[in-house]
């Protein structure tokens, strides 16, 4: 099997103030917050948003599975919709530490370059600072933090940058090539 050089880039906020939202985009675009944990529309989310650029690490994960962490304190799943339907998500996921982490986030791809993605990470990211406001078992958050890497969309680091994430790691690491899996073959084309 080949491989494949990966960057992994580490970005975080570290102060409210830090955050540089994104216009919101022309049309009837609507974010909701997904209130009862579902695993099979979780994991729809995923795959339907990571097929393309090689999210694989939650796609053997068991029904049971998905639940246990959607049913994890804190954890949120924000939806963005275009005109009812599902463009995209941003998943939240509370440490211990006052940190947030940004854990997934991302369009289905007929939904990109319509200017709805840096409007989504900018609610999802103010949803991160204002957590502990919905969920009172959290402490107030200190920190909101994700990464992203080289097998990301092609605009994801520049999205990151323009809405006030600031770069604190980079990991350069050697990985096994998978194929494209998508929701399904033939899915919206690359």
């Amino acid at each position: 099997m080949s491989s494949v050089i990966v960057t992994t880039w580490s970005l975080e906020q570290t102060s409210p103030a830090d955050l540089l939202p994104a216009a919101a985009p022309d049309g009837d675009v609507r974010i909701v917050l997904s209130e009862v944990p579902s695993p099979e529309f979780s994991r729809f989310l995923y795959a339907s948003v990571g097929g393309d650029i090689l999210w694989t690490d939650r796609l053997g994960w068991t029904y049971a599975r998905w639940q246990e962490h959607l049913d994890r304190p804190g954890v949120e799943t924000w939806v963005a919709y275009d005109r009812g339907t599902p463009a995209g998500y941003v998943e939240l996921d509370p440490q211990d530490d006052g940190a947030v982490e940004i854990s997934y986030f991302g369009l289905i791809p007929a939904f990109r370059g319509r200017r709805i993605g840096g409007h989504l990470l900018s609610y999802g990211t103010a949803r991160a600072w204002d957590l502990a406001e919905r969920r009172p078992e959290r402490v107030p958050t200190k920190r909101v933090w994700l990464h992203t890497c080289s097998k990301d969309g092609e605009h994801a680091m520049a999205n990151y940058q323009r809405r006030g994430f600031k770069l604190f790691d980079t990991k350069v690491e050697e990985e096994a090539e998978a194929p494209t899996p998508g929701p399904w073959s033939g899915a919206y084309p690359a």
